[in-house]
């Protein structure tokens, strides 16, 4: 049985860093980032984390989740932090699994900020790269340790870490695992750990199946949730497109061409599309990049670094490739496809308005994803503002001026006159005539042999002529 602390988003009085319980290198270290007061889940987590027990948490996506398990966590492990050299000394006892690899990089980086007034040690292992460039690492020997679960069984499997001594385990985008598949993963890797141990479960969305996990791994958890479940941020505005999917392509170009937005994140079901969307939108002068799970992650990182410094304004991404993305101050995200599954609405415009910035959700919408729309719409319990556009069809001419001759050029001309050649009556009136079926004739009857006559043989064989 879970307990439900539910909070307004807005509370009446802010509170303070310094009055949650935190240690001084902690409190030095966010002062040093620019955070001076805790958002509403990182206040009602962080003392609940400290006092011990399990917790379930959710907030939309963009509210600090990360720092809402990661500070306590380093406040619990700080009695046991030391400067020793020997790896012994440096145990893992947390660890934070996340569904992706943009995630765990971003929370590695955000724990190291926290931490770096302190000896405690963390390292981020993810797949896609070497696995024998991430186990030196591991060797030293570091506290914290942030995975995606693949990966995170590959070197249990390679006995290069051991999770006897974890003390607290963190769950981080929990649904999103579900919809990856890594439950079985997840089972194998909760086998690992003992059973006497701090679970936080933190998710932007609490499904039907997410309140099952909880109740399968967590101890009698407390439930905090800020705002209503699934609700989208108020600071993104939210708009539709009714578009035929022919058009959709017309459309981003033109409503690309028309912002003053420096960064657009860009939404597609499929990777194939991605790959495609991003190609047609550099053909036409639109600095734009991809990301999805065939790219590797250097590419991804590359991608996304090229982003975030402004060098590509529109990054074009899948959902499983976009998890975790943490972008400051993006202003715009477009669904060029919307998702079928509306959990994923909320994930994806969540990417944008973070941190109480303005931003705008765009979404195209065909006649045939009009279910999915309604299904969104019934999730957030709330109508999207419909609006129209007039599309500029010319703005979509993606090819490049030299792919294709142009209507004046000598190849053109010369393409269109073979087109229009009239062809010409044949001088013989005799080809000009329509078919005619001929009947064969009857083949003669052959004669009989005379009686006494001998059959002739082939010269070639011998023989003799035939004669009368």
């Amino acid at each position: 049985m879970t307990e439900t602390v539910t909070i307004d988003s807005k509370p009446l009085t802010q509170p303070s860093f310094d009055n949650l319980g935190l240690a001084p290198a902690l409190l030095k270290a966010l002062t040093d980032s620019g955070y001076t007061t805790p958002t509403p889940i990182q206040a009602q987590a962080i003392p609940l984390a400290l006092a011990g027990g399990d917790l379930m948490a959710g907030a939309q996506t963009g509210t600090g989740k990360t720092a809402a398990f990661s500070l306590p966590l380093l406040q619990k492990l700080l009695p046991l932090a030391n400067h020793g050299a020997s790896p012994a000394k440096h145990p893992v006892r947390a660890l934070i699994l996340t569904p992706t690899r943009e995630l765990a990089i971003q929370v590695e980086e955000s724990i190291k900020a926290y931490a770096k007034h302190t000896a405690l040690r963390s390292l981020v292992v993810f797949g896609g790269v070497d696995i024998k460039t991430q186990t030196p690492h591991l060797k030293t020997g570091v506290e914290i340790l942030v995975a995606t679960p693949g990966r995170l069984l590959d070197h249990i499997e390679q006995k290069t870490l051991q999770l006897n001594q974890v003390q607290i385990l963190v769950l981080d985008e929990a649904d999103r695992m579900l919809d990856m598949g890594f439950m079985p993963d997840l089972k194998r890797i909760l086998a690992l750990l003992p059973k006497h141990r701090q679970n936080l479960m933190f998710s932007a969305t609490f499904s039907n199946e997410i309140k099952k996990l909880a109740d399968d791994f967590l101890t009698k958890p407390q439930l905090i949730e800020v705002a209503r479940s699934n609700a989208t941020n108020d600071n993104v505005t939210q708009k539709v497109y009714s578009v035929a999917q022919s058009d959709k392509e017309a459309l981003l170009v033109q409503l690309l061409k028309n912002s003053d937005s420096q960064q657009v994140l860009i939404f597609t079901k499929t990777k194939l599309t991605a790959s495609r969307l991003s190609r047609s939108l550099a053909r036409v002068g639109i600095a734009a990049d991809a990301i999805h799970g065939d790219k590797s992650q250097q590419e991804r990182i590359k991608a996304l670094d090229a982003f975030k410094s402004g060098a590509a304004t529109v990054l074009v991404a899948t959902d499983v490739a976009a998890r975790g993305l943490d972008i400051d101050q993006l202003p715009m995200v477009i669904n060029y496809e919307i998702p079928s599954a509306p959990e994923d609405y909320v994930h994806r415009i969540g990417r944008t308005g973070r941190a109480g910035a303005l931003g705008v959700a765009i979404s195209f919408v065909s006649p045939e994803e009009d279910k999915y729309l309604v299904e969104i719409e019934k999730l957030i319990k709330r109508q999207i503002n419909k609006e129209s556009i007039v599309i500029d069809r010319s703005s979509a001419r993606t090819r490049s001026h030299t792919s294709r001759p142009t209507p004046a050029s000598p190849q053109h001309d010369a393409t269109a006159s073979r087109r229009n050649v009239v062809k010409k009556k044949s001088s013989d009136p005799w080809f000009d005539q329509p078919y005619e079926a001929v009947l064969a004739k009857k083949p003669s009857p052959i004669k009989p042999i005379p009686s006494g006559k001998k059959l002739p043989v082939a010269a070639l064989l011998g023989g003799l002529a035939y004669s009368k």
